[in-house]
Protein backbone atom coordinates (compact mmCIF):
# COMPACT_ATOMS: atom_id res chain seq x y z
CA UNK A 1 0.00 0.00 0.00
CA UNK A 2 1.42 3.39 -0.70
CA UNK A 3 1.39 6.42 1.22
CA UNK A 4 0.10 5.08 4.51
CA UNK A 5 -0.58 7.38 7.21
CA UNK A 6 -3.21 6.39 9.26
CA UNK A 7 -3.94 3.76 11.75
CA UNK A 8 -6.22 0.95 9.78
CA UNK A 9 -7.43 -0.86 13.20
CA UNK A 10 -8.82 2.96 14.20
CA UNK A 11 -10.19 3.09 11.38
CA UNK A 12 -11.85 -0.38 10.90
CA UNK A 13 -13.24 0.12 14.53
CA UNK A 14 -14.92 2.82 13.94
CA UNK A 15 -16.96 2.24 11.04
CA UNK A 16 -19.86 -0.68 10.60
CA UNK A 17 -17.78 -2.60 8.17
CA UNK A 18 -18.95 -6.40 7.63
CA UNK A 19 -16.81 -9.44 8.22
CA UNK A 20 -13.08 -9.31 8.72
CA UNK A 21 -10.47 -7.16 7.46
CA UNK A 22 -8.55 -8.13 4.75
CA UNK A 23 -5.97 -5.77 2.75
CA UNK A 24 -6.46 -1.88 2.36
CA UNK A 25 -4.81 -0.17 -0.75
CA UNK A 26 -4.68 3.13 -2.01
CA UNK A 27 -6.30 3.82 -5.14
CA UNK A 28 -6.91 6.76 -6.83
CA UNK A 29 -6.64 9.22 -9.70
CA UNK A 30 -7.96 12.36 -8.41
CA UNK A 31 -6.10 15.72 -6.98
CA UNK A 32 -8.69 16.34 -3.96
CA UNK A 33 -9.08 13.23 -1.74
CA UNK A 34 -6.85 10.26 -0.92
CA UNK A 35 -9.18 6.89 -1.69
CA UNK A 36 -8.81 3.76 -0.60
CA UNK A 37 -10.31 0.29 -1.47
CA UNK A 38 -10.70 -1.99 1.82
CA UNK A 39 -11.16 -5.30 1.78
CA UNK A 40 -13.53 -7.62 4.13
CA UNK A 41 -14.40 -11.34 3.87
CA UNK A 42 -17.42 -12.89 5.61
CA UNK A 43 -18.55 -16.81 4.72
CA UNK A 44 -15.98 -16.89 2.30
CA UNK A 45 -17.15 -13.83 0.37
CA UNK A 46 -14.91 -10.45 -0.54
CA UNK A 47 -16.92 -7.31 0.30
CA UNK A 48 -15.19 -4.14 -0.80
CA UNK A 49 -15.99 -0.74 0.88
CA UNK A 50 -14.02 2.78 -0.44
CA UNK A 51 -12.43 4.90 2.40
CA UNK A 52 -11.59 8.01 1.44
CA UNK A 53 -9.98 11.21 3.40
CA UNK A 54 -12.21 14.28 3.00
CA UNK A 55 -9.90 17.02 2.57
CA UNK A 56 -10.69 19.71 5.14
CA UNK A 57 -8.54 22.52 3.24
CA UNK A 58 -10.48 22.36 0.10
CA UNK A 59 -14.14 21.81 2.06
CA UNK A 60 -13.41 23.06 5.35
CA UNK A 61 -17.27 22.53 6.33
CA UNK A 62 -17.40 18.64 6.43
CA UNK A 63 -20.46 18.70 8.35
CA UNK A 64 -22.61 19.99 5.26
CA UNK A 65 -20.51 18.60 2.83
CA UNK A 66 -21.47 15.39 3.61
CA UNK A 67 -25.46 16.56 4.28
CA UNK A 68 -25.45 17.57 0.69
CA UNK A 69 -24.05 13.86 -0.25
CA UNK A 70 -25.92 12.06 2.00
CA UNK A 71 -29.51 13.91 1.14
CA UNK A 72 -28.94 13.24 -2.46
CA UNK A 73 -27.79 10.20 -2.73
CA UNK A 74 -30.66 9.13 -0.41
CA UNK A 75 -33.24 10.57 -2.63
CA UNK A 76 -31.48 9.43 -5.86
CA UNK A 77 -31.82 5.65 -4.04
CA UNK A 78 -35.38 6.32 -3.96
CA UNK A 79 -35.53 6.94 -7.30
CA UNK A 80 -33.24 3.89 -8.69
CA UNK A 81 -35.48 2.15 -6.43
CA UNK A 82 -38.77 3.20 -8.21
CA UNK A 83 -37.52 2.25 -10.77
CA UNK A 84 -36.41 -0.96 -10.84
CA UNK A 85 -32.52 -0.48 -10.64
CA UNK A 86 -29.56 -1.81 -8.64
CA UNK A 87 -29.25 1.20 -5.44
CA UNK A 88 -25.54 -0.61 -4.44
CA UNK A 89 -24.32 -0.25 -8.09
CA UNK A 90 -26.39 3.71 -9.27
CA UNK A 91 -25.48 5.64 -6.52
CA UNK A 92 -22.96 5.90 -3.90
CA UNK A 93 -23.86 4.94 -0.40
CA UNK A 94 -22.70 6.82 2.77
CA UNK A 95 -21.62 4.36 5.44
CA UNK A 96 -22.15 5.90 8.70
CA UNK A 97 -19.28 5.47 11.46
CA UNK A 98 -20.09 3.34 14.89
CA UNK A 99 -21.78 6.22 16.89
CA UNK A 100 -23.98 6.99 13.08
CA UNK A 101 -21.75 9.95 12.06
CA UNK A 102 -21.16 10.23 8.16
CA UNK A 103 -17.36 10.70 9.08
CA UNK A 104 -14.84 9.99 11.87
CA UNK A 105 -12.43 12.12 13.11
CA UNK A 106 -8.76 9.53 13.74
CA UNK A 107 -6.62 10.29 16.43
CA UNK A 108 -4.41 12.56 14.28
CA UNK A 109 -7.55 15.04 13.08
CA UNK A 110 -7.99 13.49 10.07
CA UNK A 111 -11.49 13.24 8.06
CA UNK A 112 -12.57 9.87 6.77
CA UNK A 113 -15.83 8.58 4.90
CA UNK A 114 -16.67 5.41 3.96
CA UNK A 115 -19.15 4.35 0.73
CA UNK A 116 -20.26 1.65 -1.15
CA UNK A 117 -17.93 -0.03 -3.56
CA UNK A 118 -19.28 0.18 -7.38
CA UNK A 119 -18.80 -3.59 -8.25
CA UNK A 120 -17.93 -5.05 -12.10
CA UNK A 121 -17.00 -0.76 -13.00
CA UNK A 122 -14.48 0.71 -14.10
CA UNK A 123 -13.20 4.38 -14.96
CA UNK A 124 -12.03 5.92 -17.73
CA UNK A 125 -9.35 8.88 -17.69
CA UNK A 126 -9.31 9.39 -21.63
CA UNK A 127 -11.62 9.40 -24.43
CA UNK A 128 -10.63 5.85 -25.83
CA UNK A 129 -13.88 6.29 -28.56
CA UNK A 130 -17.04 8.61 -29.13
CA UNK A 131 -18.89 5.84 -27.61
CA UNK A 132 -17.67 6.18 -24.28
CA UNK A 133 -18.18 10.16 -24.26
CA UNK A 134 -21.56 9.18 -25.19
CA UNK A 135 -22.02 7.22 -22.32
CA UNK A 136 -20.84 9.56 -19.97
CA UNK A 137 -23.22 11.95 -21.28
CA UNK A 138 -26.11 9.57 -20.66
CA UNK A 139 -24.95 9.00 -17.27
CA UNK A 140 -24.85 12.90 -15.89
CA UNK A 141 -27.75 13.54 -17.96
CA UNK A 142 -29.50 11.06 -15.83
CA UNK A 143 -28.37 12.51 -12.82
CA UNK A 144 -29.64 15.60 -14.14
CA UNK A 145 -32.87 14.21 -14.71
CA UNK A 146 -33.47 12.34 -11.59
CA UNK A 147 -32.42 15.27 -9.73
CA UNK A 148 -34.84 17.66 -11.46
CA UNK A 149 -37.50 18.02 -8.24
CA UNK A 150 -34.95 17.53 -6.02
CA UNK A 151 -35.34 20.86 -3.71
CA UNK A 152 -31.86 22.37 -4.53
CA UNK A 153 -32.20 25.70 -2.10
CA UNK A 154 -31.86 23.05 0.67
CA UNK A 155 -28.56 22.18 0.14
CA UNK A 156 -25.50 23.71 1.34
CA UNK A 157 -22.90 26.05 -1.10
CA UNK A 158 -19.86 23.96 -0.47
CA UNK A 159 -17.43 26.45 -2.55
CA UNK A 160 -19.12 29.45 -2.34
CA UNK A 161 -19.38 30.89 -6.41
CA UNK A 162 -17.45 28.33 -7.68
CA UNK A 163 -19.01 28.53 -11.32
CA UNK A 164 -20.16 32.13 -11.03
CA UNK A 165 -17.90 33.46 -14.00
CA UNK A 166 -19.04 37.22 -12.68
CA UNK A 167 -17.19 36.50 -9.50
CA UNK A 168 -14.46 34.71 -11.67
CA UNK A 169 -13.81 37.94 -14.20
CA UNK A 170 -13.78 39.79 -10.78
CA UNK A 171 -10.57 37.45 -9.05
CA UNK A 172 -8.60 37.52 -12.33
CA UNK A 173 -9.18 41.73 -12.83
CA UNK A 174 -7.83 42.03 -8.94
CA UNK A 175 -5.03 39.21 -9.89
CA UNK A 176 -4.43 41.90 -13.02
CA UNK A 177 -4.69 45.10 -11.13
CA UNK A 178 -2.10 43.09 -7.78
CA UNK A 179 0.19 41.35 -10.04
CA UNK A 180 1.85 39.82 -6.94
CA UNK A 181 4.15 37.26 -9.41
CA UNK A 182 5.57 40.37 -11.04
CA UNK A 183 4.26 38.22 -14.63
CA UNK A 184 1.23 40.51 -15.55
CA UNK A 185 3.83 42.13 -18.64
CA UNK A 186 4.38 38.71 -19.52
CA UNK A 187 0.70 38.24 -20.58
CA UNK A 188 -0.31 40.92 -22.01
CA UNK A 189 -2.08 38.93 -24.80
CA UNK A 190 -3.87 36.87 -22.40
CA UNK A 191 -4.96 39.65 -20.65
CA UNK A 192 -6.17 41.17 -23.69
CA UNK A 193 -8.06 37.91 -24.66
CA UNK A 194 -10.19 37.95 -21.13
CA UNK A 195 -11.16 41.27 -20.96
CA UNK A 196 -12.21 41.50 -25.26
CA UNK A 197 -14.80 38.84 -23.83
CA UNK A 198 -16.13 40.53 -20.29
CA UNK A 199 -19.60 41.49 -21.98
CA UNK A 200 -20.79 37.77 -21.78
CA UNK A 201 -19.31 36.74 -18.25
CA UNK A 202 -22.91 37.73 -16.68
CA UNK A 203 -25.28 36.00 -18.85
CA UNK A 204 -25.68 33.15 -17.35
CA UNK A 205 -25.66 34.48 -13.88
CA UNK A 206 -28.12 37.36 -15.12
CA UNK A 207 -30.69 34.52 -16.32
CA UNK A 208 -30.68 33.21 -13.76
CA UNK A 209 -31.40 36.14 -11.05
CA UNK A 210 -33.81 37.03 -13.68
CA UNK A 211 -36.26 33.57 -13.02
CA UNK A 212 -35.22 32.63 -16.62
CA UNK A 213 -33.01 29.75 -15.95
CA UNK A 214 -33.95 27.65 -13.23
CA UNK A 215 -31.86 26.41 -10.14
CA UNK A 216 -30.74 23.56 -10.18
CA UNK A 217 -28.81 20.67 -8.09
CA UNK A 218 -25.56 20.44 -10.32
CA UNK A 219 -22.71 18.07 -10.02
CA UNK A 220 -20.11 20.90 -10.72
CA UNK A 221 -17.21 18.28 -11.56
CA UNK A 222 -18.40 16.36 -15.02
CA UNK A 223 -15.33 14.84 -15.97
CA UNK A 224 -15.08 11.48 -17.84
CA UNK A 225 -13.40 9.61 -14.53
CA UNK A 226 -16.51 10.80 -12.33
CA UNK A 227 -18.65 7.89 -14.12
CA UNK A 228 -18.90 4.58 -12.95
CA UNK A 229 -19.20 2.24 -16.24
CA UNK A 230 -20.17 -1.07 -16.20
CA UNK A 231 -17.85 -3.88 -17.30
CA UNK A 232 -20.12 -5.71 -19.41
CA UNK A 233 -21.96 -3.37 -21.51
CA UNK A 234 -19.76 -0.18 -21.12
CA UNK A 235 -22.71 1.87 -20.07
CA UNK A 236 -22.34 4.32 -17.42
CA UNK A 237 -23.74 3.16 -14.10
CA UNK A 238 -23.03 5.55 -11.41
CA UNK A 239 -22.18 9.06 -11.00
CA UNK A 240 -19.50 9.84 -8.22
CA UNK A 241 -17.31 12.51 -6.81
CA UNK A 242 -20.46 14.09 -4.98
CA UNK A 243 -18.06 16.92 -2.64
CA UNK A 244 -18.81 19.52 -5.08
CA UNK A 245 -22.91 18.37 -5.16
CA UNK A 246 -24.72 21.81 -4.53
CA UNK A 247 -27.27 24.08 -6.47
CA UNK A 248 -26.32 25.76 -9.62
CA UNK A 249 -27.16 25.65 -13.42
CA UNK A 250 -26.90 22.31 -15.96
CA UNK A 251 -25.42 24.53 -18.01
CA UNK A 252 -22.53 24.27 -15.78
CA UNK A 253 -22.24 20.65 -15.66
CA UNK A 254 -23.19 20.77 -19.90
CA UNK A 255 -20.39 22.87 -20.72
CA UNK A 256 -17.74 21.65 -18.48
CA UNK A 257 -17.83 18.52 -19.73
CA UNK A 258 -17.19 19.86 -23.51
CA UNK A 259 -14.32 21.88 -22.50
CA UNK A 260 -13.21 18.55 -20.71
CA UNK A 261 -14.06 16.08 -23.14
CA UNK A 262 -14.55 17.38 -26.67
CA UNK A 263 -10.85 18.70 -26.71
CA UNK A 264 -8.89 16.62 -28.86
CA UNK A 265 -5.97 17.91 -26.90
CA UNK A 266 -4.48 17.80 -22.99
CA UNK A 267 -5.81 20.27 -20.86
CA UNK A 268 -2.22 21.71 -20.80
CA UNK A 269 -0.69 20.83 -24.54
CA UNK A 270 1.92 23.04 -25.29
CA UNK A 271 1.28 22.98 -29.23
CA UNK A 272 -2.05 24.47 -29.64
CA UNK A 273 -2.30 23.73 -33.10
CA UNK A 274 -3.18 20.69 -31.63
CA UNK A 275 -6.08 21.86 -29.49
CA UNK A 276 -9.01 21.19 -31.84
CA UNK A 277 -12.84 21.29 -30.87
CA UNK A 278 -14.04 17.94 -31.99
CA UNK A 279 -17.68 18.57 -33.40
CA UNK A 280 -18.54 14.51 -33.56
CA UNK A 281 -17.62 14.33 -29.78
CA UNK A 282 -19.83 17.72 -28.83
CA UNK A 283 -22.33 15.75 -30.80
CA UNK A 284 -22.01 12.47 -29.02
CA UNK A 285 -21.92 13.50 -26.14
CA UNK A 286 -25.21 16.55 -26.97
CA UNK A 287 -27.03 13.43 -28.16
CA UNK A 288 -26.47 11.37 -24.96
CA UNK A 289 -27.07 13.73 -22.27
CA UNK A 290 -30.34 14.97 -24.17
CA UNK A 291 -31.58 11.75 -24.41
CA UNK A 292 -31.15 10.87 -20.93
CA UNK A 293 -32.10 13.93 -19.17
CA UNK A 294 -35.42 13.89 -21.35
CA UNK A 295 -37.94 16.38 -20.64
CA UNK A 296 -35.78 18.01 -17.44
CA UNK A 297 -34.53 20.76 -19.13
CA UNK A 298 -36.33 24.36 -20.45
CA UNK A 299 -35.80 25.13 -24.42
CA UNK A 300 -33.82 28.00 -22.98
CA UNK A 301 -31.44 25.33 -21.24
CA UNK A 302 -31.29 23.41 -24.62
CA UNK A 303 -30.25 26.72 -26.71
CA UNK A 304 -27.86 28.15 -24.29
CA UNK A 305 -25.90 24.25 -24.41
CA UNK A 306 -23.24 25.64 -27.23
CA UNK A 307 -22.92 29.21 -24.98
CA UNK A 308 -22.10 27.11 -21.90
CA UNK A 309 -19.20 24.73 -23.79
CA UNK A 310 -17.95 28.27 -24.44
CA UNK A 311 -18.05 30.21 -21.26
CA UNK A 312 -17.15 27.22 -19.15
CA UNK A 313 -13.95 26.92 -20.99
CA UNK A 314 -13.17 30.87 -21.24
CA UNK A 315 -14.14 30.76 -17.40
CA UNK A 316 -11.42 27.68 -16.79
CA UNK A 317 -8.89 29.81 -18.33
CA UNK A 318 -9.61 33.25 -16.33
CA UNK A 319 -8.99 30.64 -13.44
CA UNK A 320 -5.98 29.59 -14.75
CA UNK A 321 -4.32 33.08 -15.70
CA UNK A 322 -5.37 34.39 -12.37
CA UNK A 323 -3.47 31.84 -11.00
CA UNK A 324 -0.44 32.67 -12.74
CA UNK A 325 -0.30 35.84 -12.03
CA UNK A 326 -1.36 35.34 -8.12
CA UNK A 327 2.06 32.76 -8.20
CA UNK A 328 0.60 29.51 -8.65
CA UNK A 329 -1.08 29.39 -5.55
CA UNK A 330 -4.44 27.23 -6.14
CA UNK A 331 -3.66 24.85 -9.13
CA UNK A 332 -1.02 22.20 -8.52
CA UNK A 333 2.00 22.97 -11.27
CA UNK A 334 4.78 20.70 -12.53
CA UNK A 335 6.53 23.68 -13.96
CA UNK A 336 7.01 27.61 -13.49
CA UNK A 337 4.49 27.98 -16.72
CA UNK A 338 2.19 25.04 -16.20
CA UNK A 339 -0.76 27.59 -15.44
CA UNK A 340 0.18 30.23 -18.20
CA UNK A 341 -0.24 26.50 -20.77
CA UNK A 342 -3.14 25.55 -19.09
CA UNK A 343 -5.12 29.05 -19.73
CA UNK A 344 -3.60 29.22 -23.45
CA UNK A 345 -4.74 25.55 -24.54
CA UNK A 346 -8.34 26.81 -22.57
CA UNK A 347 -8.40 30.47 -24.84
CA UNK A 348 -7.42 28.51 -28.02
CA UNK A 349 -10.12 25.89 -27.39
CA UNK A 350 -12.73 29.10 -27.17
CA UNK A 351 -11.13 30.33 -30.45
CA UNK A 352 -12.24 26.99 -31.77
CA UNK A 353 -15.52 27.00 -30.34
CA UNK A 354 -16.49 30.47 -31.16
CA UNK A 355 -14.81 29.59 -34.96
CA UNK A 356 -17.19 26.53 -34.72
CA UNK A 357 -20.43 28.30 -32.98
CA UNK A 358 -23.10 28.20 -35.59
CA UNK A 359 -22.44 24.32 -36.15
CA UNK A 360 -22.40 23.66 -32.51
CA UNK A 361 -25.81 24.86 -32.76
CA UNK A 362 -26.92 22.97 -35.63
CA UNK A 363 -26.06 19.93 -33.81
CA UNK A 364 -27.83 20.56 -30.72
CA UNK A 365 -31.27 21.82 -32.50
CA UNK A 366 -30.66 18.28 -34.61
CA UNK A 367 -30.09 15.95 -31.43
CA UNK A 368 -33.90 17.41 -29.82
CA UNK A 369 -35.95 16.13 -33.20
Amino acid sequence: MQDKYFDEDEICSNFCFDGEFLDLHQSNHGHINNTYVIDFQKDGAIKRYILQEINTNVFKNPDQLMENIENVTKYLEGIIAADGGDVLRETLRVHRTVDGKPYYIDSNGRYWRVYNFITDSYTCQCIDCPKTFYNAAKAFGKFQRMLADYPCSTLHETIPNFHNTVSRFKDLKEAVKNDLSGRASLVRDEIEFAFARENEVGVLVDLLQKGELPLRVTHNDTKLNNVMFDNKTGKGICVIDLDTVMPGLSLYDFGDSIRFGANVAAEDEKDLSKVKLSLELYEQYTKGYLCAAGESLTQLEIELLPFSAKLMTYECGIRFLGDYLNGDVYFRTDYPEHNLVRCRTQFKLVEEIEKKFDKMIDITKECVQ
